[in-house]
C-alpha cells in the first residue's frame, strides 16, 4: 500500500524532517535539516512546507504524521508534538508517535537477539536510557522502557536488568547512544563488563519514519488530541535539598517507587500500546477515551518516573464493581504490579461502599487465573463461546468473583 509519512524529530539541538515515501517503485527518502534548539518553533512548518514542495507532493497526499516524542529537550518535543498535531487536525490524519531512543537503536543494522542499551546524554552529568532487541518476526521489541540515570550508574543498571531477567544472562549486550561520546568513562566501564560497545547513535528523521511506517502498517496510528511528549525528567533543575532526597535523575531509576494515579488523556498514546502487546483483541483509543469521560468508570494507570507500565480499567454498578481491563507491560510482568493495581482497585471498591468484584477471563489464560485465585478470587461459571478466536473460532469466559468482606483483613 502507499504511503507518504512527514517525520519530524526534534529531540536534540539538530531539526530533522523527513518525508518516507512508499511506492510501487520502493522506499524514498527526502530530508531537511537545521541545528539550533531555538529555531525549532520558527522552522520546522516552513522547513515542512518546503520538504513537500521539493518532493512534488501536495500536503494532502500524506498519508501520516510522525514525531520523535522523546525523552530529550523539552522545548524540541513540545514543538514536535504541536507542529505533529496541528498538521495531523488540519489534514485529518493519524499521529505515529516514536521513542527517540528506540529511534536512536534503529539507526545501525541490528543483529537478532542483541540486547540494545541506548544511553543518550541527558545533561546535568544524567543519561536516558531504554534497552531494545530485534527479531525478523516481530521488529523491535521493548525490554526496558526510557528511565533517568546518573551516568555513573549506566553499567550497574544493565546488570540489575540481568539480575531481574528483563536481559537474558547470556543476551549480547551491545550499548549505543551520544552518552559514549559525552562521557569518556562509560565505554570502558561498558567493556570491563564484558560487552559491546556501539556507535554514537542519535535518533534521526528517516529513522522515526522507517519506525512510523512500521507503526502505520500495525494500525498503531493514534488520534492527533492524544499524541503526547515522552517527558522522563519531570523537572529541568533541582535544589540540593530535592537531590538528597532522591528526587531527580540522581540516584534516579534503580531507587523510585513505582506509583498509580488516575488514568489522563494524555496517558492514552502509552497505555495503548501496552494494550496492543499484551491483548489480542484491543481496546482501541475510542474506548479509553470514553471510558475517561464516564464518571461510572474508574481508570487507573501505574507508572515509575512519568513512564506507564500498566493499567486497570474498573466500572462500577449498584453493589459491585467489575474489572473490565488490566494490563502489564510485557517486559515489567512478574513483578507485582498487577497485584498492585488489585489493590488500588478494591481500595476505590471499598471507598464507593461496594461488596462485590467480578471479572471474566479467557479459559486458555492459564497465568491470569492463577493470579486471581491467589488474590482470592472464586471461578462462578463459564460464559460460553464469549471471546473471539480468528478463523471464526470462540473462547469460553471465566466468570470470577471476589467478596470484599472475605479480603477486608489482606
Amino acid at each position: 500500500m502507499d504511503a507518504h509519512i512527514l517525520a519530524l524529530e526534534t529531540s536534540s539541538n539538530l531539526c530533522e524532517l523527513t518525508l518516507l515515501s512508499r511506492t510501487q517503485a520502493g522506499i524514498s527518502l527526502v530530508e531537511l535539516s537545521h541545528e539550533g534548539t531555538g529555531d525549532h518553533a520558527e522552522r520546522l512548518l516552513p522547513m515542512a512546507e518546503q520538504l513537500l514542495e521539493q518532493a512534488g507532493l501536495d500536503r494532502h497526499a500524506l498519508t501520516a504524521i510522525a514525531f520523535g516524542q522523546g525523552p530529550g529537550g523539552f522545548t524540541g518535543l513540545r514543538v514536535a508534538c504541536g507542529v505533529a498535531q496541528g498538521m495531523a487536525f488540519a489534514l485529518d490524519l493519524p499521529v505515529l508517535p516514536v521513542s527517540s531512543l528506540l529511534a536512536a537503536a534503529a539507526c545501525g543494522t541490528p543483529v537478532e537477539g542483541t540486547a540494545y542499551v541506548v544511553a543518550q546524554d541527558a545533561r546535568m552529568q544524567e543519561v536516558y536510557a531504554a534497552v531494545y532487541c530485534w527479531a525478523a518476526e516481530k521488529s523491535w521489541s521493548v525490554l526496558q522502557s526510557p528511565v533517568l540515570l546518573d551516568a555513573a550508574q549506566v553499567t550497574t543498571w544493565i546488570a540489575r536488568l540481568q539480575a531481574e531477567g528483563l536481559i537474558a544472562e547470556q543476551q549480547p549486550i551491545q550499548v549505543v547512544g551520544d552518552a559514549l561520546e559525552q562521557f569518556p568513562d562509560l565505554a570502558p566501564a561498558v567493556l570491563a563488563q564484558g560487552w559491546e560497545v556501539g556507535q554514537a547513535w542519535r535518533a534521526t528523521g528517516a529513522s522515526v519514519a522507517h519506525l512510523a511506517l512500521h507503526d502505520l502498517d500495525e494500525g498503531r496510528g493514534i488520534s492527533p488530541d492524544l499524541a503526547m511528549p515522552l517527558y522522563v525528567r519531570e523537572k529541568v533543575a533541582y535544589t540540593i535539598q530535592e537531590r538528597e532526597q532522591g528526587l531527580g535523575g540522581n540516584p534516579a531509576a534503580l531507587d523510585q517507587p513505582l506509583q498509580i494515579e488516575a488514568m489522563q488523556a494524555g496517558h492514552v498514546s502509552a497505555v495503548l500500546d501496552i494494550e496492543r502487546r499484551v491483548e489480542s483483541h484491543p481496546w482501541t483509543a475510542g474506548n479509553f477515551t470514553d471510558a475517561l469521560g464516564n464518571s461510572a468508570y474508574c481508570s487507573r494507570i501505574i507508572h515509575k518516573q512519568g513512564q506507564v507500565q500498566g493499567y486497570a480499567v474498573w466500572l462500577q454498578a449498584p453493589d459491585m464493581i467489575e474489572l473490565l481491563l488490566i494490563g502489564v507491560a510485557p517486559e515489567q510482568q512478574r513483578r507485582g504490579l498487577a497485584w498492585q493495581l488489585l489493590d488500588d482497585g478494591l481500595q476505590w471498591a471499598r471507598q464507593h461502599q461496594l461488596e462485590r468484584v467480578v471479572l471474566e477471563v479467557r479459559a486458555s489464560n492459564a497465568p491470569a487465573i492463577g493470579l486471581y485465585q491467589k488474590y482470592g478470587f472464586k471461578a462462578d461459571g463459564l460464559r460460553k463461546n464469549y471471546y473471539p478466536l480468528g478463523d471464526g473460532l470462540r473462547e469460553d469466559a471465566v466468570l470470577m468473583s471476589l467478596n470484599l468482606a472475605s479480603r477486608a483483613g489482606a
